[in-house]
């Protein structure tokens, strides 16, 4: 399978996901960095209904958690449903605009480091177990997928946090 994100470019190849936990630590540090080079109006929103970059931070760190636990499920039963995270609800759940840039920073290098440890630890054949995912839509996937899949959100909401950034041209 190799389908392609339209909006930043991202190409779902699933021989990349052994490659995933370090890329997935090296993205999650450049997230990192860029929440602390600017943590003044990190959580303002460009305009309602578009995500501050606090924000996508703190759901970029929601979801590799999410996604860690799905594969241990994976590993420990066969083909578990992979319930929805609750994206959205989370945002106003978890106070994401209201949280600290510093904080974010660490929790997200450490969210990567442990998504990054599980998939270093899986065997080569455990990478074709599956679950079922809800995303797009309901589907049996399998912890490749999910590897990239976990990926492509890492890079696809670093890109929307760039644009929305302080001094970015899209958020100055």
């Amino acid at each position: 399978m190799r389908d392609n994100c339209t909006e930043c470019g991202f190409t779902y190849d699933l021989d990349l996901a052994p490659s995933v936990a370090s890329l997935a630590r090296e993205d999650a540090a450049r997230f990192a960095e860029l929440l602390r080079a600017e943590p003044a109006g990190l959580a303002r929103r460009p305009v309602p209904g578009v995500w501050s970059p606090l924000e996508y931070a703190c759901h970029v760190r929601d979801v590799l958690l999410v996604q860690r636990e799905r594969v241990l499920a994976a590993r420990r039963t066969g083909t578990p449903v992979a319930e929805p995270m609750g994206r959205d609800e989370r945002v106003e759940h978890d106070g994401y605009a209201l949280q600290s840039p510093a904080d974010v920073a660490r929790q997200l290098t450490d969210a990567a480091a442990l998504f990054g440890n599980v998939l270093d630890r899986l065997p080569p054949a455990e990478w074709a177990r599956t679950l079922v995912y809800s995303y797009p839509e309901p589907a049996e996937r399998s912890l490749r997928w999910v590897a990239v899949h976990t990926l492509h959100e890492l890079r696809h909401h670093l890109l929307d946090a760039r644009r929305q950034a302080p001094g970015s041209a899209a958020g100055a």
